[in-house]
């Protein structure tokens, strides 16, 4: 098996590899089929446009063979009987080709599909190369080409010998039939005899056809390393995609930390939870949740809050609860409305209070605050 920086290639290939070998004109073909196609599609339209074609060629050879001495003499009158001979079968042979390319194309194309490449198509020096060619004579290609080519000339062999052997009484028929009955005869048999000798070369089709798009795929496989190389090109290094993420986190940080000066309130955890909400009656339905973060975070969202005055609620159980339950910029979840707003109630009493417009509230205890116990943590 073949071999790649001591790799045995046993993984199937992916449809990435299979796309590229595609657009480098890498696709299985099989030859047997074109030939067979062509040389059955062929026997058929002779049997189909023949006699057609017979015709013609008739109509031609008899004015041919009866000119005249002054049509033989006359140039002019000789090129109109000669193009008017020449349309006689000019439709029949048409057919006849125009169906043979059709066959060639269908044939080429059976299990491959239709492919066009430009890197196919490019002279490469490596084939030119005698030791490259010797390499291919010698070859397990070769070996197969060499097999089939003795299974071909064996089955058409003995096709031919058993349709001989079978039309043997109408071999000798034919010696005793008037012509041109017996021309008639002696071409519809050889007609036949085409036919079915061409159908014999399906079976060498049906052996080659699994066999080539096996080759195919073996040719395709890749070592273990390979696929973990195209990963990484398609999907991106880890590291790289790592740094990626860190990066995102660290922008999505700092458009969190830039948030925090609108917050009314941050709610911690003494400890570790730290979240700062916001309510602005002209914008929001609800509290909306503009930061959240724990310990390193959850510190210097304290650090910021402390910074532009934001008034800070030790409030755990509260605190948990809306950090696990809601995400950045989303709204809290009803079940904490009456707390949160009990909260927000206290804050803002607090708030004029500092501004010399009222009474000091008593301190708000946590405890006391209603959290439903599926929203607990």
């Amino acid at each position: 098996m073949a071999e790649s920086d001591g790799q045995e290639r046993t993984e199937d290939a992916t449809p990435r590899r299979r796309e590229q070998a595609r657009e480098k004109g890498q696709v299985p073909r099989s030859r047997e089929l074109a030939s067979a196609s062509v040389l059955v599609i062929g026997a058929l339209s002779l049997m189909w446009f023949g006699e057609d074609l017979g015709g013609g060629l008739m109509d031609v050879m008899k004015q041919m063979f009866s000119l005249s001495r002054e049509e033989i003499y006359d140039v002019h009158r000789l090129w109109l009987i000669l193009s008017g001979s020449v349309w006689h079968i000019f439709w029949p042979l048409a057919l006849i080709l125009i169906t043979l390319f059709g066959a060639a194309l269908a044939g080429a194309a059976g299990i491959g599909g239709v492919s066009f490449s430009w890197e196919a198509a490019r002279p490469k020096l490596s084939k030119m190369n005698p030791l490259s060619g010797l390499k291919r004579m010698l070859g397990k290609q070769s070996l197969v080409e060499l097999i089939k080519s003795i299974l071909k000339v064996t089955l058409v062999s003995g096709v031919a010998v058993f349709l001989m052997w079978s039309s043997l009484n109408d071999f000798h028929q034919l010696t005793i039939e008037p012509f041109p009955i017996n021309l008639y005869h002696a071409l519809d048999m050889l007609l036949n005899f085409v036919l079915l000798i061409c159908l014999s070369l399906l079976l060498v089709v049906a052996i080659d056809i699994p066999f080539q798009i096996w080759q195919h795929n073996e040719q395709l496989k890749m070592t273990k390393q390979e696929i973990k190389d195209e990963f990484k090109e398609t999907e991106g290094k880890p590291e790289v995609k790592g740094r990626i993420r860190m990066l995102q986190r660290e922008m999505a940080q700092r458009r969190m930390m830039a948030e925090i000066p609108t917050a009314d309130v941050v709610i911690t955890n003494p400890e570790h939870y730290s979240v700062a909400l916001r309510y602005d009656s002209s914008l929001d339905r609800a509290p909306v949740v503009v930061a959240k973060g724990i310990d390193f975070t959850a510190m210097k969202i304290r650090e910021i809050a402390t910074e532009y005055d934001i008034t800070i609620v030790p409030a755990p159980p509260l605190a948990r609860a809306v950090y696990y339950s809601t995400e950045l910029e989303q709204q809290i979840p009803d079940g904490l409305f009456t707390a949160v707003a009990q909260l927000l109630a206290y804050v803002f009493q607090m708030n004029q209070y500092k501004k010399g417009r009222g009474k000091r509230p008593q301190p708000i205890k946590s405890e006391m605050l209603p959290i439903p116990s599926e929203l607990r943590r």
